[in-house]
């Protein structure tokens, strides 16, 4: 499944509201930063935010570095929405209707996935957030306290996730990510394998606002070269 490891170097992002406790700088209990997911989950609906993504390859030391905005909406329980607008390269990258697209405005170029069978490895990443409660969660990962930390200035809480899915883990290993005293993610950390990871911060984040279903469609022009990620 070459094209996940591409997807997921695209994105990176599929954990961005995980936890949205509103928790303490102080290291809580893992039960309370878990009640706490749970009554978030019950009111998300959507968020966007800006975002900046490292891509880094260990054996060659090289970082691969993206930013631009994603937009998240969840349509019902167990279907959510994703749009993700990086620049420098310019893409747009669309989640949803169980598949995924990718577009280059520069080289006019689209390639899309459908999920198919492999829909469940990306659901396994879905719910890490998006208004999944902690019942899920443990279900699906073992989940320990990372303690206290400061991201740009802002105190956070570090809580880490490892697959119990053995397809999940050959994939990723286990993904950090740290919550702000406000609830958000402010930043995230998928590792890989290898020494490989991929590091996402965000900032600006809105919850819950107003978003049309069109903000989320990829319109593709005439003209453009189809293929399938690789």
């Amino acid at each position: 499944m070459t094209w996940f490891r591409t997807l997921f170097v695209l994105i990176g992002t599929l954990g961005l509201l995980s936890v949205s406790l509103g928790m303490p700088a102080a290291d809580p209990p893992l039960d309370a930063v878990l009640a706490r997911l749970d009554q978030a989950a019950i009111n998300f609906k959507g968020l966007t935010a800006d975002i900046r993504k490292v891509a880094h390859t260990d054996v060659v030391n090289v970082d691969d570095l993206a930013s631009g905005t994603i937009v998240v909406k969840r349509v019902k329980p167990h279907d959510t929405r994703i749009r993700i607008d990086l620049t420098d390269p310019q893409q747009i990258v669309t989640i949803g209707g169980g598949k995924v697209q990718v577009f280059k405005p520069k080289t006019n170029e689209a390639q899309e996935v459908e999920l198919g069978k492999n829909r469940g490895v990306v659901d396994q990443f879905m719910l890490l957030g998006f208004g999944s409660n902690s019942g899920e969660i443990r279900n699906a990962y073992t989940v320990t306290l990372g303690g206290a930390d400061s991201i740009n200035g802002e105190k956070t809480t570090r809580i880490i996730l490892v697959p119990k899915d053995p397809e999940i883990l050959a994939r990723v290993k286990k993904c950090e990510l740290w919550i702000s005293d406000k609830g958000w993610t402010v930043q995230q950390k998928f590792h890989t394998g290898g020494g490989d990871y991929v590091l996402s911060t965000y900032s600006g984040m809105k919850l819950n606002p107003i978003i049309a279903d069109k903000e989320l469609k990829l319109e593709l022009p005439r003209g453009v070269k189809f293929g399938k990620l690789k």
